[in-house]
């Protein structure tokens, strides 16, 4: 798989994940941080002013995946150098993202996998999923990734229920999504009975070997990473018999034992790239054989059927050719392989079912044939029928005809002696009807002429009624114009009237006016009666209040005058101070 592929689609569950609204949509400040933590993870130097120029903010809105994409391949995934970041961080980053919003364990903590084994499990998933979007995980590989976890657990994987599972699930056949693949896993539907740490320790067993995939090393180190494992019968080199071995296939070895604890190592065929596999016709007793050749030595093995053979073979030959060819990852180069597979079959059961669809349309167009063939034959038998009863219908027709001209002749014959007959007494007829014309026409001459004299007598009659007419419109229109000059009348005499009764309703206003007018007089004089009482009234307590002033001027007088020894009584009358006049009194003189 390409670096750009696998990049490709943890960051597509990136970009699924901050999609809120499902729209295919992301807002341009979450892809901002997005593309900002991308370049940290992959260790590429941080381009600000390509960030701030392709996100700023405008009215475009939220980007979609295509919108995406320009940025993504120009900026950070054309920056992209393998090995020089760590992969593990980018799948972390990006499953961080995508686990927050849709990966949904048991809240009891009951799930058959930890969120580690689950990260893990994903990037397996990404790993065997096919290259099309939305991302799934086809039947086979499902089952292929559940087989390597259960043999690294020595379980053996229940294909058939399997198989009822996908089944059962809608979109099963067609692939199952990461999310319904961890569904299952924690179902614990496959794995029952098993405790947690034995399937992480599974789990990190697959996940190295399939995710890590070491390069091919050296012929005399071993890689602990196997590839493919399992129990094979092999026939000895010298005892030529056949035991049941624990094969485990490595990248540039092939090692057996006694059992699956792997404590007991009986052997090892190193895989170089002159080596070969071939299959072998069953014979002995024993069935689907196959043999790696080496340059010293033949190896023969049974398997225990057609698909463990198959899928032994194409692992061995896998590894040699990337032994010879130098390549780096065995299960890349195993998955293309499956992929090709499935293709092929694919092609052999679609030529199979256009084939299988070419036989049925054939045979429908044989069974159409003969049908045809049967109508025709039908159609043919019918028309012989057909043709003997028109035979016979003619010759009967005939007949009657004959017999039929023979009467009609007698008949003939019968009537012309009676139109003889006829023509004798519709000749004396003729004769009466032209003496009856020459009298129809006589009267017709005299009809003419009475005709003519009613008519003048008509056009006579139409003069005097025309007079007539133009007499009665005459006296109509002076009619018309006396009756004008009457509604003229009644209508000034109307006009009068209202104007009367207008000043009439005038007058009576201004009497109701002047009365209105008269009573505010009235009230008016009142008023002022009331006011000149009151005036007066005010003008008696004003003259009683000034001589209370003038009363108390001079008690204060007399207070602020000091009394001495030997003044005399007038004195104190006069006041202190010589001219001086009290404030009312001066008041009092200025009211009067």
């Amino acid at each position: 798989m390409d670096l750009r592929a696998e990049l490709l689609k943890s960051i597509w569950y990136a970009f699924t994940a901050l999609d809120v609204e499902k729209s295919g949509k992301v807002s341009k400040s979450q892809l901002k941080v997005l593309s900002h933590n991308l370049y940290t993870v992959l260790c590429i130097p941080h381009d600000p002013v390509a960030l701030e120029e392709h996100f700023r903010d405008d009215d475009d809105g939220p980007v979609s995946s295509q919108g995406y994409m320009p940025y993504l391949n120009k900026y950070i995934l054309d920056k992209v150098e393998e090995g020089a970041f760590v992969k593990e961080n980018f799948d972390e980053l990006c499953w961080t993202l995508t686990a927050k919003k849709n990966y949904k364990p048991d809240r009891n903590g009951n799930s058959i996998v930890s969120h580690q084994d689950a990260f893990k499990l994903w990037c397996l998933f990404n790993f065997l999923s096919e290259d099309r979007y939305p991302l799934v995980m086809v039947p086979d590989e499902v089952e292929y990734l559940l087989k390597k976890i259960c043999t690294a657990m020595n379980v053996e994987l229940n294909s058939c229920e399997l198989e009822d599972y996908l089944s059962q699930e809608p979109q099963g056949q067609a692939g199952l999504t990461v999310w319904q693949f961890l569904d299952m896993v924690n179902s614990g539907r496959f794995l029952r009975g098993i405790e947690q740490e034995a399937i992480s320790m599974a789990v990190e067993e697959v996940y190295q070997e399939v995710i890590e995939d070491p390069c091919p090393a050296p012929t005399s180190v071993l890689i602990s990473v196997s590839w493919v494992q399992g129990y094979l019968w092999k026939r000895g080199h010298l005892r030529r018999n056949w035991s049941e071995r624990w094969f485990m296939l490595k990248p540039n070895v092939l090692s057996y034992y006694m059992s699956e604890e792997r404590k007991e190592k009986k052997g090892s065929i190193v895989l170089d790239k002159h080596c070969c596999v071939e299959v072998l016709p069953d014979r002995d007793g024993r069935r689907c054989m196959f043999c790696v050749k080496t340059s010293s030595r033949t190896y023969e093995m049974s398997a225990s059927d057609t698909r463990q053979r198959q899928e032994w073979t194409l692992a061995i030959q896998t590894a040699i050719r990337l032994q010879a060819e130098g390549k780096r990852s065995l299960h890349k180069d195993l998955k293309q392989k499956r992929r090709e597979q499935r293709e092929q079959r694919e092609q052999r059961k679609a030529a199979k079912e256009e084939e299988t669809q070419r036989l049925k349309q054939l045979q429908e167009e044989k069974e159409r044939k003969l049908q045809e063939l049967e109508l025709l034959k039908e159609a043919q038998r019918q028309a012989e029928i057909l043709l003997q009863e028109e035979e016979q219908r003619r010759r009967q027709q005939h007949e009657e005809m004959q017999r039929t001209l023979e009467i009609q002749l007698r008949e003939a014959e019968q009537a012309r002696a009676s139109m003889q007959a006829e023509m004798v007494l519709k000749e004396a007829e003729a004769e009466r009807q032209r003496k009856r014309i020459l009298e129809l026409e006589a009267m017709q001459e005299r009809l003419q002429e009475a005709l003519q004299q009613e008519v003048k007598a008509r056009q006579d009659e139409e003069a005097v009624r025309y007079a007539q007419a133009r007499l009665l419109a005459e006296e109509e229109e002076k009619l018309k114009q006396l009756m004008k000059l009457k509604e003229e009348q009644e209508e000034y005499i109307i006009k009068t009237q209202r104007e009367k009764q207008v000043l009439k309703q005038e007058m009576e206003n201004k009497n109701k006016c002047l009365e209105e007018a008269q009573k505010q007089l009235e009230e008016v004089r009142v008023n002022r009666q009331r006011v000149d009482q009151d005036v007066m009234a005010a003008q008696r307590k004003l003259r009683q209040a000034s001589t209370n002033v003038k009363h108390w001027n001079v008690q204060m007088n007399r207070l602020m005058h000091p009394i001495g020894p030997g003044d005399k009584r007038t004195n104190m009358s006069g006041g202190v101070f010589p001219g001086y006049q009290p404030l009312l009194t001066r008041r009092d003189s200025s009211l009067k």
